[in-house]
C-alpha cells in the first residue's frame, strides 16, 4: 500500500506521540570532560587489532585508531575476519599468534577465551576509564567473574521499535508507551486495512530480540541474568509469562505481514523494506538501532523524518529497561601500548570521534547530542545511557553458540518453531531448557 492513499483514522487517541517524539530532538548533556586523553609516546610500538568490521565500520574504527597513532607515535593495524572471528582468533591464540587486541562481538565470547587464559585482564588505568566514562553496567557487561576484560566501544540499542511516520499520520496512529496500547494499537490499525508489523521470522535472532525484551521487563534484571546463567530452568514460570505476553501478537495472524507462514519466510533486510518502501507493506518493525542503515541503503525513505522510532513499549517492572548488544576490545597482551590503546578507547575522545561519522551508538556517558550525527541517533543513545543498572547484554548472545546462535538450532529454531505455534507454550518451555541444558553441558 501508498503511505499517499487516504485511510480511515483510528478511533484511539494520539495521546502518547509528544513526549516520545520529543525525545528524538534532544539528548540531555551529561557534561564534558572524560580525563582520559592519551599522551603517552609510543614511538616505535606496533599493534594488531583483529575484530568483525568491514567495509563502513572498519573505514570508521580505522578513523578513530588514525587519532591514536597522531596522539602517541604508534602504529595500529587493523585485520578484519567478519563471521569467521572466533576460528581465527582460536586458530592464532593455538598457534602462538595471538593479537594485541580483539574486538568481540559476544559476551559469551569473551568469557570463553577468558576461560582459556587467552586474555588479560584491563589494568587498573583502563579500568578507571571506564569507571569515569561508561554509563551503568557497562564494566560488569564486559567482565568475567568480576575482573574486567571487555572495554565496549560500539553498541546497539535493540529496544526500539521503527515506524512508517507518514503511514502512522494518515491513520491518526500514535507511537504506544505499554504493551497493552502497542496491543491495540496493531488491532486497530489491522482494522483499518493496514498491516501492522514486519517481523523477520525466518531469521531466529529477530525472534530472540522479541523474547529478550519482553522478559527482561516481565522478570526483572535479576533473573534475566540467572536465565542467562542457567541458573534457572527454561521452564520457570517466568519464562511462561514471557512466551504468553508475546502470543498476544504473534498468535494473531492478522498482525502480522504477511501472516505466519510468511513472516517465517521473511528475511531481515526485507522486513525492514517493507516498512519503509514506496509502498508499504506494514507499518511497523522492531528492533536495533542498525535498522537505519537498511532503511537508507535500500529504501527512498529518511532516517528520523519517514522512519522514526519509540522504545519498546514498557510491559511491567521497572520502566527503561534496554537490552544492547555490541563490541567489546580485549587485550590478549598486557603490554603498555596494549593498555594504553584499551584507555584511549574507553575514553569520549574515541567515542567522540566515530559518533560524529555517524553509524554508531557510545555507552559513554560524556557524549552529548551535538557529538552524533543526528538526533535519532542522539535518541537511541540516550536510551542506553539513561537505562543505567537496567541494561542487558542481548541473552542469546550470552549463551553457548549452540544454544544461542545457531542457524536451525537452539534458541532461534525453538523460537521459529513458538511463532509457528504460539499455543505451544509449555512445549517451548521444555524444548528451550532441554536444548539449554546441552549446551551448558549439564
Amino acid at each position: 500500500m501508498s503511505p499517499r492513499t487516504p485511510r480511515p483514522r483510528l478511533s484511539r487517541p494520539a495521546t502518547t506521540a509528544a513526549a516520545l517524539l520529543a525525545l528524538g530532538l534532544t539528548l540531555t548533556a551529561c557534561g564534558g570532560g572524560g580525563g582520559t586523553d592519551t599522551d603517552a609516546d609510543l614511538g616505535g610500538a606496533t599493534l594488531e587489532i583483529v575484530g568483525p568490521w568491514a567495509g563502513a565500520e572498519q573505514e570508521s574504527f580505522e578513523r578513530v585508531l588514525s587519532v591514536f597513532e597522531q596522539r602517541t607515535g604508534a602504529t595500529v593495524q587493523y585485520s578484519g575476519a567478519g563471521d569467521d572471528l572466533q576460528t581465527v582468533l582460536q586458530t592464532r591464540i593455538q598457534g602462538g599468534d595471538a593479537p594485541d587486541v580483539a574486538l568481540i562481538p559476544q559476551a559469551g565470547l569473551i568469557e570463553h577465551f577468558a576461560e582459556e587464559g587467552a586474555l588479560t585482564p584491563l589494568s587498573d588505568d583502563v579500568v578507571a576509564a571506564l569507571d569515569e566514562n561508561m554509563a551503568g553496567a557497562w564494566t560488569d557487561i564486559g567482565s568475567v567473574d568480576g575482573t574486567p576484560y571487555g572495554v565496549y566501544l560500539k553498541v546497539a540499542n535493540k529496544s526500539l521499535v521503527w515506524y512508517n511516520d507518514p503511514l502512522f499520520a494518515e491513520t491518526g496512529a500514535a507511537p504506544p508507551e505499554t504493551w497493552e496500547d502497542f496491543v491495540e494499537l496493531s488491532e486497530n490499525l489491522s482494522d483499518v486495512g493496514v498491516d501492522p508489523l514486519s517481523v523477520a521470522g525466518a531469521d531466529g535472532w529477530v525472534l530472540t530480540d522479541w523474547f529478550e525484551n519482553v522478559y527482561l521487563q516481565t522478570a526483572g534484571p535479576q533473573m534475566y541474568d540467572q536465565l542467562a546463567a542457567h541458573e534457572i530452568p527454561w521452564t520457570d514460570p517466568s519464562v511462561e509469562v514471557a512466551l504468553e505476553t508475546i502470543a498476544e501478537i504473534w498468535g494473531q495472524e492478522r498482525l502480522l505481514a504477511g501472516g505466519t507462514d510468511g513472516t517465517l519466510q521473511t528475511d531481515f533486510p526485507t522486513s525492514v523494506v517493507n516498512v519503509f518502501s514506496d509502498d508499504p507493506e506494514a507499518a511497523m518493525v522492531v528492533g536495533a538501532d542498525f535498522i537505519g542503515g537498511v532503511v537508507a541503503d535500500s529504501t527512498n525513505s529518511a532516517v528520523g523524518d519517514d522512519a522514526r522510532v519509540f522504545s519498546f513499549p514498557y510491559v511491567a517492572g521497572e520502566e527503561g529497561a534496554v537490552v544492547v548488544a555490541g563490541d567489546a576490545a580485549v587485550a590478549m597482551n598486557d603490554d603498555e601500548a596494549t593498555m594504553e590503546l584499551l584507555r584511549f578507547l574507553a575514553g569520549p575522545e574515541a567515542a567522540g570521534e566515530w559518533a560524529a561519522l555517524g553509524g554508531f551508538l557510545s555507552p559513554n556517558r560524556h557524549l552529548t547530542a551535538d557529538d552524533y550525527a543526528d538526533p535519532l541517533t542522539g535518541q537511541v543513545a540516550e536510551q542506553i545511557v539513561t537505562a543505567g543498572d537496567s541494561v542487558r547484554f542481548d541473552l542469546s548472545d550470552l549463551q553457548p553458540a549452540a544454544f544461542g546462535a545457531t542457524v536451525g538450532d537452539g534458541m532461534w529454531q525453538t523460537l521459529q518453531d513458538f511463532m509457528a505455534d504460539p499455543s505451544d507454550v509449555e512445549g517451548t518451555m521444555e524444548r528451550l531448557e532441554s536444548e539449554a541444558a546441552q549446551a551448558h553441558g549439564e
